[in-house]
């Protein structure tokens, strides 16, 4: 199934563009519009062509006010900053602390141990599509994507795969994807975020850290993009009653987003044979 393409990068993580993914009905995203990454703070323009080659207006960081202030965005050259802060009214919440989870195995432990760290992290999804905090910010990444002045545009949390993953369900979900090529982009990332963050869990399992509480703190799960759909489908009845009632986002704004992303899907090539 078509996930997002990975962009090589060399001082941005997780840096994938959107573009291509299938709407269905010979449909996708168009390339090179919408991108999603880890957070800018070790951007290199200078060594980084492929990243100034995208031509980025706009960066939405979904980062809480600690997190930005601990390892502020580079921006790409030209590109302007706009701040969409999920966790901005329950900063304490798990994905805001991940390194420093993996920095104290005695306090992930304490806090995620028997059990308890997937069922965290589960939660946190959930707070994520109820949280009035969170709904603004969503609605202004929404807003923001829908504005071709905007455009390109690279939306970022700490490591890509949270509050960022979330976004990207979102905006695939509204112009008109299945929620089944929803899930396989939302796990498409965790092979690269085990990646980079290596070091750090064989550190923590080095100190005595539980393997269960590492995997649960780094990787993303089937479960926690369904209990941010059951949370959705529960409380407003679905996508549309989300957007409309929980996002408040206008119906002109949703339609100029669905004509301005989605495009025609390029054929795929003929090979072999004759």
């Amino acid at each position: 199934m078509q996930t997002a393409r990975p962009v090589p990068a060399a001082t941005v993580v997780n840096l994938r563009d959107l573009g291509g993914i299938s709407l269905g009905r010979d449909r996708c995203v168009r390339p090179g519009a919408v991108l999603r990454s880890g957070q800018l703070s070790g951007l290199d323009a200078a060594r980084d062509a492929a990243v100034t080659a995208l031509g980025i207006r706009t960066v939405v960081d979904l980062r809480t006010a600690d997190e930005r202030s601990a390892a502020p965005d580079r921006l790409p050259p030209g590109a302007r900053l706009f701040v969409a802060d999920v966790l901005g009214d329950n900063p304490g919440v798990a994905p805001a602390r991940l390194r420093a989870l993996l920095a104290d195995p005695p306090a992930a432990q304490q806090l995620l141990g028997g059990g308890k760290a997937e069922e965290l992290f589960a939660q946190t999804y959930r707070k994520i599509v109820l949280s009035p905090g969170a709904s603004a910010a969503y609605r202004a990444f929404i807003e923001t994507a829908a504005d071709d002045r905007a455009r390109p545009m690279l939306f970022h949390c700490t490591t890509g795969k949270g509050r960022a993953g979330w976004a990207t369900a979102l905006l695939l979900l509204i112009v008109g994807a299945s929620r089944e090529v929803v899930q396989a982009e939302f796990l498409a990332v965790n092979p690269v975020v085990r990646t980079t963050f290596r070091p750090s869990v064989q550190g923590f399992l080095d100190a005595g850290g539980d393997p269960e509480i590492a995997a649960a703190i780094i990787e993303v799960r089937p479960r926690y993009l369904a209990m941010a759909l059951d949370a959705m489908d529960e409380r407003w009845g679905g996508l549309d009653g989300y957007v409309r009632d929980g996002l408040r986002i206008p119906e002109p704004v949703l339609e100029r987003l669905r004509s301005q992303l989605v495009v025609a899907a390029r054929p795929e090539p003929v090979t072999g044979g004759r």
